[in-house]
C-alpha cells in the first residue's frame, strides 16, 4: 500500500493501481467514458484528465499508476475546458438523445449533464450508418458510437472472441466485423459483453432490461430464471463442457434432489427460454442433465451437505410423490424427524404410477427413493390419509402433498359405458400389472403428454389400432413434440382439432363421434368455448375410450381444509386454513410438472422449518463457487453448431415392450452440445461502470 493525495485528501491505495479507480473507490468522482473497470485502460476519451503535482502537462488518470507521494488535482478551470472541448468533439457526430432506446440509462448522457457542453455552437454531422437489426440478440447502431473502444476491448481482450475491430468507410471510423459480416456469420459467441460495457445505445440488447418486470440478472440468464427450482444451468453446463461431471452433478443437487429423474422426464422450460434459440436452437439442457446425473459418482455430495442437529420436532408428509419427497428430504436435513405416509405400495407418486417405464424406468425412481431411506426418513406405504388434521395429534406439522391422481371424466353422452377408462387409473393399473381388457381398437381423448403416455402404453399392450383425439390443432397440442412424433412412428393415429360429441354404445363402447373445430377459446373458469365446423361430424369404431383430459386431487368428502373447487387453498407461506397443516404440489395448483412439484416441496420445507422454529434456510453448497474464466476464445462456425439430439430405439423394436426408449447421448456429444451454450451468466461478472449519478446520490446521502 502507498499513500497518495487527491484534491488535498490523503488516502492509502494499492501500489500500481490506476488513479482513476483509486479516486472512484475513495468516493471522488473523475469524469470518464472510455474507461471501464473490467477492461484495460486506454485513455482515449480524455475525460479523466488530471493535474499531477510537479508536472506541467495534464495526464489521463486511468493510465496513471499509484506510487508513494503522488499528488493530483481533479478539478480546475483548465481541466474543465479540456473536458468540454473533448466532449463537444464526440458529440459533433452523435444523434440527439431523446430518440435513443437507452435514454435515461446512458453513461454519455450522464456525462453531458455533468460537464455541460455547449453543442449549439457546433456544426453537427450525420454518420449515416444503417442500423443493423438482423443479428440475433443484439442491435448495432454505429451512428451512436463514440469510439470509446470498450466493445472492441471486451470482445478481443476480455472474451478473446475477436470479431469486433475498428473499420473505416468513406473516411468514417467505426466498430464492426471484417467485411461487415453479420455477427452470426463472423463467429460471434453472443456473450453480451459488448452490450454490457457500451456506454451509449450503440451496441444494445434487443430486449431492454429496464422495461422488464423481472430483474436484469434474471433477464440475462433466462434459463436459470425459468427453472422453477432456479437450478444454475450455465454453471453445470460449463462443467459438463469441461468433462467435470462430478462437479456438474453437485451443482444440480444444490437445487434439486432428483436430477436423474429430471434428466428423463423434465418438461425443460429452461430450454424454451434459452437465448441460444434466438440463433438456431436451444441447448439440450435436459439431455446434459441426464448424462451428468448418470456419470456423477457423488464425490462432492454423497454423505455431505446439511445435517443439522435433531430439533425434537416431528413432521408428517402425506404423499410420496416429487413434492412430498422433496419437502421430506430438506426437512430431515434441518434436523426434524420426518415420516412419509404414502397410499400406494411404493414411493414415487406420478413418477412411478403415472409415467410409463419406457419413458422413466422404475430402477431410476428406486435409486432416487433410496436416498430418502438413507437420510433417515420414516416411510409408511399403503397408508391412506383422508383427514390430515387427525395427524396433528402425533406430529408438530403436517404437509399434504397427495398430488392429483383422479382422472377427469368429461360430461358427454356415454361417459359411463363399459370400456370407458380414466388416464390415471389406467396407467396405475398397468404399473401394478393388472389385467385390463381393451379390445383391438382404443381411442384416447386428450392432447397432452399423459394422453400420449396412455396411447403409447395401449400400443405396447398389443392393441392394433390406437387413436388420439384432441381439441387443439397441430403445433398447439400441449404434448411435447417428441411425444407426438414418436407416437406417429409407432403407428398411432392422431385426430387434432376435433371436439368429442358423444361416446357411442348401449352398454359397451362401440365408437366415438367427433366434430371438427373451427376455433376455440377458454372462458374465465377454464372451460372451452368452441366454434364448430358445419357438417363436419364423423365417428370412429373403438372398443375402449380413455379420458386423458386432466386430473384432480382425490380428497375425502368431509376434508376440514378450505378448498377452491377441488384444490386446497394455501397462503403465501403454503399454510392451509388449519394451523400446522401445509400443502404443496398438484393438490394446490393442479397438474403441472415434476420440476414445479419439486420447487413447491422445497418452498413448503422452508415455511415448515420456520413454523417449527428454524430459520427456513435449506440451501446447500456442495462445491465452492469457482472464479469463472471470462476468456471464452474463438469458435469457428459457432452460430452454425447444431443441436445434438439423443438416440432413440427404433419404433419397430420398441413398440411391443416397456424397455427404455431414449438411449441418451455419448460423452462427446454432450460436451459438444454444452459448447453451444452462450455462457450468458459471465456477463453478470462484468463490473458496473461508475457514473456521476452514483456520486451525486452519495453526496445527497452524506448531506442528510
Amino acid at each position: 500500500m502507498v499513500t497518495i493525495t487527491i484534491n488535498g485528501n490523503q488516502i492509502q491505495v494499492e501500489e500500481g493501481k490506476n488513479l482513476l479507480q483509486c479516486a472512484l473507490d475513495a468516493g471522488i468522482y473523475i469524469p470518464h467514458l472510455c474507461y471501464h473497470p473490467s477492461l484495460k485502460s486506454l485513455g482515449s476519451c480524455r475525460m479523466c484528465v488530471v493535474h499531477v503535482e510537479g508536472q506541467e502537462e495534464i495526464t489521463t488518470s486511468c493510465t496513471l499508476k499509484a506510487k508513494e507521494g503522488l499528488s493530483i488535482t481533479t478539478e480546475s478551470e483548465r481541466l474543465k475546458y479540456l473536458r468540454m472541448i473533448a466532449l463537444e468533439l464526440l458529440l459533433a457526430g452523435h444523434p440527439e438523445c431523446t430518440s435513443c432506446p437507452k435514454y435515461g440509462n446512458c453513461e454519455l448522457q450522464m456525462l453531458i449533464q455533468y460537464i455541460g457542453p455547449k453543442t449549439g455552437r457546433m456544426h453537427m454531422r450525420t454518420k449515416g450508418f444503417k442500423v443493423e437489426e438482423d443479428n440475433p440478440i443484439l442491435v448495432h447502431d454505429m451512428n451512436r458510437c463514440i469510439l470509446c473502444g470498450r466493445c472492441v476491448r471486451a470482445c478481443n481482450e476480455l472474451r478473446g472472441v475477436k470479431v469486433l475491430s475498428y473499420q473505416q468507410k468513406d473516411m468514417e471510423t467505426y466498430v464492426g466485423t471484417i467485411h461487415d459480416r453479420l455477427l452470426k456469420d463472423a463467429d460471434c459467441r453472443f456473450c453480451g459483453a459488448c452490450a454490457e460495457v457500451c456506454p451509449t445505445g450503440t451496441i444494445r440488447d434487443k430486449i431492454q432490461f429496464i422495461d422488464l418486470k423481472q430483474s436484469k440478472e434474471d433477464a440475462i440468464v433466462p434459463c436459470r430464471y425459468a427453472c422453477p427450482a432456479h437450478t444454475d444451468v450455465p454453471r453445470y453446463v460449463r462443467y459438463a463442457k469441461e468433462g467435470k461431471f462430478d462437479e456438474a452433478g453437485a451443482v444440480i443437487r444444490e437445487k434439486v434432489p432428483f436430477p436423474k429423474v429430471l434428466g428423463y422426464i423434465c418438461n425443460h422450460v429452461c430450454e424454451t427460454e434459452c437465448n441460444r434459440e434466438k440463433i438456431n436452437s436451444p441447448i439440450s439442457i435436459r439431455d446434459i442433465k441426464r448424462f451428468v446425473a448418470e456419470n456423477d459418482t457423488g464425490l462432492y455430495w454423497k454423505n455431505k451437505g446439511k445435517h443439522l442437529p435433531e430439533t425434537g420436532k416431528t413432521v408428517c408428509v402425506v404423499g410420496g410423490g416429487p413434492a412430498g419427497m422433496s419437502a421430506a428430504y430438506y426437512l430431515q436435513k434441518q434436523g426434524h424427524q420426518v415420516t412419509i405416509k404414502e397410499a400406494y405400495p411404493k414411493l414415487g407418486g406420478m413418477l412411478r404410477y403415472g409415467i410409463p417405464q419406457y419413458r422413466l424406468p422404475n430402477d431410476i425412481v428406486d435409486e432416487e427413493v433410496q436416498m430418502m431411506i438413507e437420510s433417515g426418513i420414516h416411510i409408511e406405504t399403503n397408508k391412506y390419509v383422508g383427514q390430515p388434521s387427525e395427524l396433528l395429534k402425533d406430529y408438530d406439522a403436517v404437509l399434504f402433498a397427495i398430488g392429483a391422481h383422479q382422472g377427469v371424466r368429461l360430461p358427454i353422452e356415454g361417459n359411463n359405458l363399459d370400456g370407458v377408462l380414466l388416464n390415471t387409473d389406467f396407467l396405475s393399473r398397468v404399473e401394478g400389472q393388472e389385467e385390463i381388457s381393451l379390445g383391438n381398437r382404443v381411442a384416447v381423448l386428450g392432447g397432452g403428454n399423459v394422453a400420449f403416455d396412455c396411447a403409447r402404453t395401449v400400443k405396447r399392450l398389443g392393441v392394433e389400432v390406437v387413436h388420439v383425439a384432441c381439441l387443439e390443432k397441430g403445433n398447439q397440442m400441449p404434448a411435447d413434440t417428441e411425444e407426438i412424433v414418436q407416437a406417429q412412428e409407432e403407428g398411432i393415429h392422431i385426430y387434432d382439432g376435433v371436439t368429442f360429441e358423444r361416446i357411442i354404445g348401449q352398454k359397451q363402447v362401440t365408437g366415438v363421434e367427433f366434430i371438427k373445430v373451427k376455433s376455440f377459446t377458454f372462458d374465465e373458469g377454464g372451460r372451452p368455448i368452441i366454434e364448430k365446423e358445419e357438417d363436419s361430424d364423423f365417428s370412429i369404431d373403438v372398443d375402449t375410450v380413455i379420458f386423458a383430459v386432466g386430473q384432480k386431487p382425490k380428497l375425502c368428502e368431509n376434508i376440514s381444509l378450505d378448498l377452491d373447487r377441488q384444490y386446497i387453498i394455501v397462503d403465501q407461506n403454503q399454510k392451509t386454513s388449519e394451523e400446522g397443516i401445509f400443502a404443496a404440489g398438484d393438490v394446490v395448483y393442479g397438474t403441472h410438472s415434476v420440476i414445479k412439484a419439486i420447487a413447491s416441496g422445497k418452498d413448503a420445507a422452508r415455511y415448515i422449518d420456520v413454523f417449527l422454529g428454524g430459520d427456513g434456510n435449506i440451501e446447500e453448497k456442495f462445491i465452492p463457487q469457482e472464479k469463472k474464466d471470462p476468456y471464452i476464445g474463438q469458435c469457428i462456425g459457432f452460430s452454425e453448431l447444431q443441436r445434438i439430439e439423443p438416440e432413440f430405439v427404433e419404433a419397430k423394436v420398441r413398440v411391443d415392450n416397456f424397455n427404455k426408449v431414449n438411449k441418451g447421448c455419448s460423452r462427446e456429444a454432450i460436451q459438444c452440445e454444452a459448447n453451444r451454450c452462450l455462457q450468458c451468466d459471465l456477463r453478470l461478472d462484468i463490473e458496473q461502470a461508475k457514473t456521476w449519478a452514483d456520486f451525486s446520490e452519495l453526496k445527497e446521502v452524506n448531506k442528510s
